[in-house]
Order: structure tokens, then C-alpha cells, then sequence
């Protein structure tokens, strides 16, 4: 019988029941000061990095409307795009940490005009997030679980075109403007927050509502190739990248080198993704900076597992374990150690049989 993936089913409470619902997590041991010296933000990394982001955005469309209706026209939208359905990820994500800017409007400011690019409610994925880090690829209690086993392949090749992702945040949209919370985001969004949530989803069905009032008024698709399509036809690379994150490897474990995956990438790809490659150091310490994750990884490496080199090497071992998860669910990636390491906790023990 197939797992139960929702956060109201008989997974959430064996969950519970296991005691594996918020748990203490591994962390290698590394001296307090030097955690501290790593955890100091800074507005001026921030700002050059959102400033260049924005900037970057206004450029490519600039030049992208210029060349319109011409064919010259298609790198530049494809350009926008990425910074649009794909750079927001990244920036909703560590703002929504609260790490990027030391000053807290900030924050905040990026935090809302990323998240209505990306399309997720910013007090719904506040808390999602924060149940995400608490209870990684637990089944039953992490609703960040991108894909479930076993995978269903064409559901993740159309999340690369944002198909299903924009599917799914318009129907979450068009229930919170009608004053309704999802039954599973009520188990961990606060009651005082439902209020912000519907107003905030009413704000932006208007927005939409008016970008496609006028594009209708002047018969042209531009100005929903500003606002609304980039989520479809810019989401491929946080797919690309996303995806890298936790699948292929342990449900229901303990020890973040079991569940999360650091991946080595370019520097475009960095940038876009805003060092979230460096994923098992953000979960074991998600108070550092973006910025300084590679520091954090120089000073902890001794006890993770080795980083793929590349997107394509990480691709290259991820995707045979999910055509072996086709046929057999428990198939999993377990990481090797360094020599010297930390052991993985006794639970590695049920991977064994099935590891690839």
C-alpha cells in the first residue's frame, strides 16, 4: 500500500507515535564563536545581490519589449524568466530565514515581492517552511516533500515548465480569497495568522486579475510576459536545482547527511540559486547566511559526506535510484562517510538492505 504523504493521515501519526516528530537532529561539533562569527549578517552582501537580481530583471525585459515581436527577443525573456520563476525561490526562501540583510525590513521587502513571484503565499509558506526544517522528509509531517515514492515521473518532468506548481497556487490562492484555510495548512499555519493569509490572496487575485484585464485591453501577451507566465516558462532551473535537494535519499532519519544533498555548481547557478547548493550545511545550521555557507562547509566538512561535483554528476547518480524506486519504494542513496567522521546514527542500519 502506498505511503499516506498528507499531514491529517495515519503516516502523520505513526510519525508521532515513532517519535521521529521534531527531532533532535545530528549536528558535527564545531566551536559556539566560530558558528557565531558565521551567523553575522550583512545588508551590503544582501543589497548587492538583490540589486543586481532586480537590476538584471529590468535589463533583460528592457531589451526583451525593445525586440518584441522578433525571435531576437527569446534569450532575453528566457533570461527574466529564470531571474523571475526561479531566482525568487532562493531569495523567498533566505529571506523567509530571515539571514540575508542584518536589518529586519528588509528582509521582509524582499521576502513579499519574491513571494508573489514564486506564487506561495508569504504566512503559509512561513510556516511550512519552519515545520520543513523541524521535521525534514518525515512522511506525514514535512509539506515540502516535493516528490513522493514511488515517483511519478511525468509529474516531475511538468514541474519543470511549473505546470503543477501554478496549478496548485491558484487553486490555494482561489480558496484563501474565499476566506477558506487548506485542512493540512491548518495543522501548521496559526489561527491569527488565517486573516493576513486571505488578504494577502485577495491582493494578488486582483493583481492577476488586472494583468490580464490589460492584456486583453491591448490584445498582447506582454504584460503577462512580465507578470504571471515567468513562473511557467522561468521555473526550470530552481526544478533543476530544487529537486537535488532531498530526493533519492532517507525518509523518516535523523541526521540531515542521510535526507539533504550539497551539490557543487557554477557560479550563475550559485547566484540564481543563492548557495543553496551547500543544502546539508543550511539544514544543520539555517541561521548562517547564504553568503557564508561556504566558510560553514570548510570548517564541518570532516564529518559530511562528499559534495557531488556538479549538477550533472549529482543527476547522473540520483536518477537511477528513482527508476529503482518504480519497482521497489525503500530504494535510497546513502551517502559515504570520510574516514574519521562522525558514524551515522543506529537507524542507518534499516537503509542498508536497499541502499544504491
Amino acid at each position: 500500500m502506498p505511503k499516506d504523504y498528507s499531514l491529517v493521515g495515519a503516516e502523520a501519526h505513526r510519525a508521532v507515535e515513532a517519535k521521529i516528530a521534531n527531532p533532535n537532529w545530528f549536528r558535527p561539533s564545531i566551536e559556539p564563536a566560530e558558528i557565531r562569527k558565521l551567523m553575522k549578517k550583512s545588508d551590503a552582501i544582501a543589497l548587492r545581490d538583490t540589486f543586481i537580481w532586480l537590476g538584471l530583471m529590468c535589463v533583460f525585459s528592457g531589451i526583451a519589449l525593445l525586440l518584441w515581436p522578433t525571435w531576437w527577443c527569446a534569450p532575453f525573456w528566457l533570461a527574466y524568466g529564470v531571474l523571475y520563476g526561479s531566482a525568487a525561490d532562493s531569495r523567498w526562501h533566505e529571506c523567509g530565514h530571515k539571514t540575508a540583510f542584518e536589518t529586519p525590513w528588509m528582509n521582509e521587502v524582499v521576502y513579499q515581492i519574491a513571494s508573489f513571484m514564486i506564487m506561495r503565499n508569504p504566512e503559509i509558506w512561513r510556516a511550512s517552511h519552519v515545520r520543513h526544517h523541524t521535521d525534514t522528509i518525515v512522511v506525514g509531517r514535512d509539506p515540502e516533500i516535493v516528490v513522493m515514492r514511488p515517483p511519478d515521473l511525468v509529474r516531475i518532468a511538468l514541474m519543470f515548465i511549473g505546470v503543477r506548481d501554478v496549478y496548485l497556487a491558484m487553486g490555494r490562492m482561489l480558496l484563501h480569497a474565499n476566506g477558506r484555510i487548506h485542512p493540512e495548512e491548518a495543522t501548521y499555519v496559526r489561527d491569527k495568522d488565517h486573516g493576513r493569509v486571505i488578504r494577502t490572496a485577495r491582493i494578488w487575485l486582483l493583481i492577476y486579475l488586472c494583468t490580464f484585464a490589460i492584456s486583453i485591453w491591448q490584445w498582447s501577451v506582454l504584460p503577462l510576459m512580465l507578470i504571471g507566465l515567468p513562473r511557467l516558462y522561468g521555473a526550470w532551473h530552481h526544478v533543476l536545482t530544487g529537486l537535488l535537494q532531498h530526493l533519492g535519499l532517507a525518509e523518516n532519519v535523523t541526521d540531515h547527511r542521510l535526507n539533504t544533498r550539497t551539490v557543487m555548481m557554477n557560479p550563475i547557478s550559485r547566484f540564481i540559486y543563492l548557495n543553496m547548493n551547500y543544502h546539508v550545511e543550511h539544514h544543520m545550521f539555517t541561521m548562517v547566511p547564504y553568503y557564508n555557507l561556504p566558510k560553514l562547509r570548510r570548517l564541518i566538512e570532516q564529518d559530511l559526506p562528499a559534495a557531488d561535483p556538479s549538477i550533472y554528476a549529482a543527476f547522473r547518480r540520483l536518477l537511477p535510484v528513482l527508476w529503482r524506486q518504480l519497482k521497489n519504494e525503500d530504494a535510497v542513496i546513502v551517502p559515504s562517510l570520510p574516514d574519521g567522521a562522525a558514524p551515522y546514527r543506529p537507524e542507518v542500519d534499516k537503509l542498508l538492505p536497499n541502499a544504491v
